[in-house]
C-alpha cells in the first residue's frame, strides 16, 4: 500500500504535465533582518497566483481516474479556490459550476472567468458564503456532479503536500522550520503528513480566525463565533475535520495568531523592499518571524507565501492600517477653540515631522468650541508623545480614537 510520502510525490509529478514547480527563493532582505537563512516558497507565482490549484488538480485526477464519465464539477469560493479550479476545469476540458456569493468583487469573479474560460459556469447566489455553499451542495445533489472541497478533502490535502515534495527537493535537504498559514488547514496538514516530526513548524492563523487554535482548545473542531475577513484567505470560522485530525497533535505553542494590522506592515514592506505582492494570507508566515526570531536564529527556515492575488484597491486600507499599528498615523477629536486665529495656533504646535492628513469639523459642542477630527501622519511614533505635551501645555482638550474600533466604525 502506497504511503502518503508516496502519493504526494505521485501529485507533484502528474502536476508537472501542468504547471511548473513554484521557486523555493532565499531571501536577502530577512535573512539579514533575522540573522537566519529564510526562503520563501513563493506560491505566490503560480499560474492563479496562490498553492490552490494544486488541490484542485489532485482532486480533480482522482475523480476523473475512478470515472472518465464524470463531466461535471462543482465548487464554493470567492477566491484563489474557485481560480484553481476554474484552471484545472479548462485543463482538463471538463464543465466547472462555481458558485460565488453576491457580494465578491467584480475582480475576482472577473479572473476566475479568464481562467476557466467556456468550460465555466459562475453563479452569484447568497451574499454570505454559508448560503453559497448550500446553494452549491444543492445543485451537486441534483445533478449528479462532483464537489470539491478547498481543503476538507484527503485528495485536496495530498495534492498541497506537493509543496513540502518542492520544497525538499529544491532545498536538497529538509529546513530546521516551515512556517505555514492556516485557515481551513489543507496546506499545513498536507505538508506536516509529509514532513512528519523530521522538522519544526509554526502554523499562523489571524487573530480574527484563529479556528486551529480554537479546536487545539476544544479538542475537536468547532465553529467561531465571529470571524474578521480582513485576511479573506485564511479567515475560516471552522478548521476541517479531516484537516485537524491530521493536526490535532501539534503543540498549541507552535500556533501563533497575529493581529491583522501587523499582517498589513508585511505588506507593505515586502511591496516596498522586495517588490513581492502577498495578499493578507500570502503574507501570513513572513509577519509570524518576528515572533519567533529568537528560535530560529542560525537556523534554515521556509515561509511558504501562499497566495499574490492581492487587489489594489485595498492599498490605501493595508497602508492606513500599517500605519496606525506601526504608530506614526494616530487620530483624534480635538475641542477646538472657535475665534480667530485657533487654527493657526493649533498648527504652530504640530512638530516638523508632523503632516495633518484628515481634519473635518464634526460639530459645535458649545458656542466657543467645536468638536474637529484630525488625524495625523508622522515619521516616528515617538513624536506623538512630544506632540501631546504639547498640547497640554496649551490647554486643549483631546481624546485618542486611534484604537477605538466602534467610534472608528463611524467617523474614521
Amino acid at each position: 500500500m502506497k504511503t502518503f510520502q508516496d502519493q504526494a510525490k505521485a501529485a507533484e509529478q502528474a502536476m508537472r504535465h501542468v504547471f511548473p514547480a513554484t521557486p523555493l527563493m532565499r531571501n536577502d532582505h530577512l535573512s539579514a533582518r533575522f540573522g537566519a537563512e529564510i526562503w520563501l516558497k513563493r506560491e505566490d507565482l503560480s499560474p492563479v497566483r496562490s498553492y490552490k490549484l494544486r488541490g484542485a488538480f489532485n482532486a480533480m485526477r482522482k475523480v476523473l481516474d475512478d470515472d472518465p464519465l464524470q463531466q461535471n464539477f462543482v465548487c464554493a469560493s470567492a477566491g484563489n479556490h474557485a481560480q484553481g479550479v476554474a484552471y484545472m476545469c479548462k485543463h482538463f476540458g471538463v464543465h466547472g459550476v462555481i458558485f460565488m456569493p453576491v457580494t465578491t468583487p467584480q475582480q475576482k469573479v472577473f479572473k476566475t472567468q479568464v481562467f476557466g474560460g467556456k468550460n465555466i459556469e459562475i453563479r452569484l447566489v447568497g451574499d454570505y458564503f454559508d448560503d453559497t455553499l448550500a446553494a452549491a451542495q444543492g445543485y451537486c445533489r441534483a445533478e449528479n456532479a462532483a464537489f470539491l472541497s478547498p481543503f476538507d478533502d484527503d485528495d485536496v490535502i495530498e495534492g498541497q503536500a506537493s509543496v513540502a515534495v518542492e520544497i525538499q527537493a529544491q532545498l536538497g535537504r529538509l529546513p530546521d522550520r516551515v512556517i505555514l498559514p492556516v485557515g481551513g488547514g489543507g496546506l499545513s496538514s498536507g505538508v506536516r503528513s509529509y514532513f512528519g516530526d523530521q522538522t519544526a513548524y509554526t502554523l499562523v492563523e489571524p487573530a480574527g480566525g484563529a479556528s486551529l487554535a480554537a479546536a487545539l482548545w476544544a479538542g475537536e473542531p468547532v465553529t467561531l463565533d465571529h470571524v474578521d475577513s480582513f485576511v479573506d484567505g485564511a479567515a475560516v470560522a471552522r478548521i476541517g475535520e479531516r484537516t485537524f485530525a491530521r493536526l490535532r497533535d501539534i503543540d498549541s505553542k507552535d500556533v501563533l495568531a497575529v493581529p491583522e494590522d501587523r499582517i498589513c506592515t508585511t505588506i507593505i514592506e515586502m511591496l516596498n523592499v522586495e517588490g513581492i505582492v502577498l495578499e493578507p494570507a500570502g503574507a501570513l508566515a513572513v509577519d509570524a518571524l518576528v515572533d519567533i526570531a529568537d528560535q530560529i536564529r542560525g537556523k534554515t527556515v521556509v515561509c511558504v507565501t501562499s497566495g499574490g492575488n492581492f487587489d489594489f484597491e485595498r492599498l490605501p486600507e493595508v497602508k492606513e492600517r500599517a500605519q496606525r499599528y506601526s504608530g506614526v498615523k494616530k487620530y483624534f477629536i480635538l475641542r477646538m477653540p472657535q475665534r480667530p486665529g485657533a487654527l493657526r495656533d493649533f498648527l504652530e504646535i504640530l512638530g516638523p515631522e508632523d503632516d495633518i492628513s484628515r481634519f473635518e469639523y464634526l460639530k459645535k459642542s458649545a458656542r466657543n468650541f467645536g468638536s474637529v477630527l484630525i488625524g495625523i501622519e508622522t515619521r516616528r511614533p515617538e513624536n506623538f508623545d512630544a506632540l501631546f505635551a504639547r498640547l497640554d501645555k496649551a490647554g486643549l482638550t483631546y481624546t485618542d480614537i486611534t484604537t477605538d474600533e466602534t467610534l472608528g466604525q463611524f467617523v474614521l
